[in-house]
């Protein structure tokens, strides 16, 4: 019984370490001037940040099962490969993982439809994020020519969506499991994509992603495209669980 106090309290560091895991991600919010919206984020630094280096910047957009104000479920799928030690050394970078709200999308359509037509307004998350990003690159010296970015599923509309808007400001895109609007193939055709998607997935149809790769090409661009057989919507396992993804993506520069 004289341990008994000890074991309740073991137990209960046990409990409440359950779930944490460690990250070099800080945790940080953007705050626009001029109505106090905010956005939750995640920044990952360079190893020893030297300020007089320009270092690349992703942007990575989270799936909606990700949503939230946590300010941690977004590192769920995906951002945690940019912290590995080996990719820390290799592909050193600042990495940009802002959090939706949820009941809010990184860009308001309907996942279900077979297309859609990009919104004339981007969503008041993206408004935050492109603020976030303009205030980023005034404290940071990021090489304006090497951002990039990528998402998985609601992330990979979002991507689509991005790159249409912002087609000067991005070095490349990789969408996961996403759709977008094929009219705007003529904007995109000239940056490098690399898009993702499983075969047999049944909340977003890969016909979306096929559609978007078809009409780049008949557009004149060149843009990649891994369809794997067997997976459903969880493409994002293979697909940033594939070292050339970053290979690639760390390749490209305006």
């Amino acid at each position: 019984m004289k341990y008994k106090g000890l074991i309740m309290f073991v137990l209960i560091l046990i409990l409440f370490g359950c779930g944490k895991k460690e990250t070099r991600y800080e945790a940080h919010s953007f705050k626009n001037g001029k109505d106090g919206k905010m956005l939750l984020y995640r920044l990952l630094k360079p190893t020893n940040y030297d300020k007089n280096v320009k270092y690349p910047l992703v942007i990575f957009l989270h799936g909606a099962g990700e949503r939230g104000q946590d300010n941690m479920k977004q590192l769920m799928h995906g951002a945690k490969i940019f912290e590995t030690k080996v990719n820390l050394k290799k592909y050193p970078c600042f990495v940009i993982a802002p959090q939706c709200p949820e009941g809010q999308r990184w860009v308001e359509v309907d996942w279900s439809l077979e297309k859609h037509i990009m919104p004339e307004n981007p969503s008041e998350p993206v408004n935050l994020l492109m603020e976030l990003i303009d205030s980023f690159e005034k404290r940071y010296n990021v090489d304006e020519n090497r951002i990039y970015v990528t998402g998985l599923s609601m992330g990979g509309f979002g991507t689509w969506d991005l790159i249409a808007r912002y087609p000067s400001m991005f070095a490349a895109a990789a969408p996961v499991c996403g759709g977008g609007d094929v009219t705007t193939a003529k904007i995109i055709k000239n940056i490098p994509i690399w898009a993702f998607h499983g075969a047999i997935d049944k909340t977003v149809n890969p016909q979306r992603t096929r559609d978007m790769i078809k009409a780049i090409e008949d557009a004149g661009g060149n843009p990649q495209f891994t369809e794997y057989d067997s997976v459903a919507h969880n493409a994002w396992d293979k697909a940033y669980g594939d070292p050339k993804l970053l290979e690639w993506m760390f390749e490209q520069e305006k």
